[in-house]
């Protein structure tokens, strides 16, 4: 099995297509032995890597299989699930409607989505935003690959709408896809656009994300990676299938990793929020009692070797996803493969630490 792997490998490095390279040429060499190495260690099919040096995209490739079974190459265009990446898109979404007035932040969500039931205590988006709202997350009873399709991003609130809040909002937090998938609505309500629409319109277009869109199993959508899993003995399979139209806005977008380094660069440079809102999306909530969360608005917020740090990862069936953002330094990277449970983020912090070190010696 691993000759195999090994001759698929050399063999998809071979086929593998470059976009453009303007990186200097022995930053590309570290940036493709740290992928290389990671690849080889994780046993990863198919990985895709964009980069960002002075808030410009520099540098984008693709490397081994995007298709296992029809011997397709990965590349710079490989189009793979987000995963919970799409948690910024939909902050994003959120923060441009209070721009323009339209959203309160602190507004009951009810005023906005009617079809989420009233709990024991408000539910608002500004908690919401920072995992603070009190929504639950996935359960151990329950499968988070569902296959049933839902037309709607608020008839997919079917799943946990019902349900009791497990803390009062502002007090805990607790990571929660579904608290997204009610900003979602909340997008909807505010714009009078479906959510799909709406983040097209005013996010996609704006940041040149050519081939951003939603997940959707039936649509024929070009350059999609097939999706992998490992097995018990660790052997690669394909996997299960998961249909995440009940998920949309918390992790239910496709798109490349040169979508997700325009997505970065629109966000830096004021093209999709002000100055004075991306800081705010930016800042680490608190719970009520003064705990830092790490978390801001749709971000993770941290540092990577004493340099700000801002970030996102993603992992649902088929894939696994990082977005990070060193936002004082210009410098960003985007990292999708096609197995889930791969760390990424490794990676990412990997190529982000070897773009610092360039920029500083130059």
């Amino acid at each position: 099995m691993l000759a195999l792997w090994l001759g698929v490998w050399l063999v998809a490095v071979q086929l593998r297509a470059q976009s453009f390279a303007q990186l200097p040429a022995g930053t590309v060499a570290s940036i493709e032995k740290a992928v290389t190495t990671e690849m080889s260690k994780q046993g990863i099919p198919g990985l895709s890597v964009a980069a960002v040096t002075d808030k410009q995209l520099r540098w984008s490739n693709g490397y081994g299989l995007a298709d296992m079974e029809n011997f397709v190459p990965a590349k710079a265009s490989t189009v793979y699930r987000l995963g919970s990446i799409s948690k910024p898109i939909t902050a994003t979404a959120v923060m441009q409607l209070v721009e323009r007035g339209k959203l309160e932040l602190d507004a009951p969500v009810q005023e906005y989505c009617p079809a989420f039931p009233h709990k024991q205590w408000p539910v608002r988006s500004r908690e919401l935003l920072g995992h603070l709202g009190g929504i639950r997350h996935y359960n151990e009873k329950e499968s988070v690959e569902y296959t049933t399709h839902f037309d709607s991003v608020a008839s997919g609130l079917a799943v946990f709408k019902d349900d009791p809040l497990i803390a009062e909002p502002g007090t805990q937090y607790h990571y929660s896809s579904f608290g997204y998938n009610l900003l979602g609505c909340v997008v909807e309500g505010a714009s009078g656009q479906s959510f799909a629409d709406y983040i097209r319109q005013n996010i996609f277009v704006p940041a040149g994300m050519d081939h951003m869109q939603v997940d959707n199993l039936f649509t024929l959508i070009p350059n999609r990676a097939r999706g992998y899993a490992k097995d018990k003995d660790g052997n690669l399979e394909n996997s299960q299938l998961m249909d995440s139209s009940y998920k949309v806005p918390s992790g239910g977008l496709s798109s490349t990793a040169v979508d997700l380094a325009r997505f970065a660069i629109a966000i830096e440079t004021g093209k999709l929020v002000k100055p004075e809102t991306l800081a705010e999306m930016f800042t680490s909530r608190k719970t009520r009692d003064g705990k830092e969360t790490n978390y801001g608005f749709g971000w993770g917020v941290g540092d990577l070797g004493g340099t700000r740090m801002v970030g996102h990862s993603g992992g649902q069936s088929g894939v696994s996803t990082d977005l990070l953002l060193l936002p004082q330094k210009g410098i960003a990277v985007a990292a999708m493969c096609d197995l889930e449970g791969a760390n990424v983020s490794r990676l990412a912090r990997s190529i982000a630490e070897i773009l610092l070190a360039s920029a500083e010696s130059h």
